[in-house]
């Protein structure tokens, strides 16, 4: 899968309205085939600072991503409302979902 961790910087007075303002993009993304999942949360440490996490099937899924319609006008869009260019982590990594984080393993509670 590939996986990607994006930090986004939001001028502060769109800051609150960027779930709104990232909507559209977020649902077509969350719609493409390849799309395994397209989070968004937002800093408890600064306001203006969302991270995005998304990970794709594979290489060909992700390439779809950024080929798409909906990317292209988030490329045209979305910046006016950034205070300075996103931040990204993209990696290949050998899986296809979340793994336990054994280190903080809850027990059964039946």
């Amino acid at each position: 899968m590939i996986f990607i961790t994006a930090k986004f910087r939001i001028l502060p007075e769109h800051a609150d309205r960027w779930p709104q303002i990232a909507a559209e993009f977020t649902e077509a993304t969350r719609a493409e085939p390849g799309c395994l999942w397209f989070d968004w949360s937002r800093s408890v440490d600064d306001p203006a600072e969302y991270v995005l996490v998304e990970a794709f099937r594979d290489e060909t899924a992700g390439a779809a991503h950024v080929q798409s319609a909906h990317f292209r006008q988030a490329q045209q869009t979305l910046p006016a409302h950034l205070a300075e260019t996103p931040r990204i982590i993209n990696a290949a990594v050998p899986q296809d979902d979340w793994s336990p984080l054994g280190e903080l393993a809850v027990p059964d509670r039946d």
